[in-house]
């Protein structure tokens, strides 16, 4: 079986991106910041198709915010923030 180095370097092989810290580069070159779900706190959108939660930053453990996900998601999960700046408005 190949090596790690082989398949990150093999012409073949898909790119991969390598994890180094909570704060890392996709394969395109944008940062991104790694979060985990803390609470799930409802579903929003016109159809419910939209589930807000807290998340908690793993670089940063005091601080959380609220987010839109989009898709299933749960207690635990791990979400790639592109965009970590904006929090999203409650439900009403």
């Amino acid at each position: 079986s190949p090596s790690c180095e082989c398949l990150l370097t093999c012409p073949f092989s898909r790119p991969r991106p390598v994890f180094h810290s909570p704060t890392t580069v996709t394969m395109e070159g944008a940062p991104v910041k790694l979060a985990k779900v803390q609470r799930v706190l409802g579903r929003t959108g016109n159809t419910g198709n939209v589930t807000q939660v807290r998340v908690e930053f793993l670089d940063d453990k005091n601080r959380t915010i609220v987010r839109n996900v989009k898709g299933p998601v749960r207690e635990g999960d791990i979400l790639t923030l592109l965009e970590w700046e904006r929090e999203a408005r409650r439900l009403r």
